[in-house]
């Protein structure tokens, strides 16, 4: 199935450079886009870097899971796919949010970890509607969309930031 990813706002393209920010998830991604795999798979292929690349995937709904099941065991496994074959950019914004975006995605782990715990800080258990928070941290809607869709920690949630909860994992 021919799927399109539509991106209309400048934030959307943080997650999409990140996830092929590396070359373990540049090559999971290359083989989510060829085939179905499970979790088992993942580990074995990509190791502990391939299952939260999995994970961030998820969180980013870009790939697709099914359960399968497989000879020899009792219950099916959930494998995972690559949800867009293409992707369609299609969004004005001005140079200075460009630039913005842009600097986010290539920003050093370090300073952007330092930014993710302050919004994690501020969001707390239970998560903050998205206005009070850019308001309280004194950051452009622009910066925090990209700050939160960067990371594997946080995700939008309608109008809240939440910290995210990653699925459990199979032992």
């Amino acid at each position: 199935m021919h799927r399109i990813k539509v991106v209309n706002d400048m934030s959307e393209l943080v997650p999409i450079l990140w996830a092929v920010d590396s070359p373990v998830k540049l090559k999971l991604v290359q083989r989510l886009g060829e085939a179905w795999l499970t979790e088992a798979d993942v580990r074995t292929e990509f190791g502990a870097e391939g299952i939260r690349a999995l994970q961030f995937f998820e969180k980013l709904k870009l790939i697709d899971t099914r359960w399968v099941a497989r000879e020899g065991r009792r219950q099916p496994d959930k494998s995972y796919h690559f949800y867009y074959s293409t992707i369609n950019i299609n969004t004005t914004a001005p140079l200075s949010e460009v630039s913005e975006i842009l600097s986010i995605a290539s920003m050093s782990d370090k300073e952007y970890s330092r930014l993710e715990k302050t919004i994690y800080d501020a969001v707390g258990d239970t998560g903050r509607f998205f206005s009070d928070v850019a308001e309280e941290l004194e950051m452009s809607p622009t910066r925090l969309k990209a700050l939160v869709r960067r990371s594997d920690k946080l995700e939008y949630r309608g109008h809240r930031i939440e910290r995210f909860h990653a699925p459990a994992t199979e032992a």
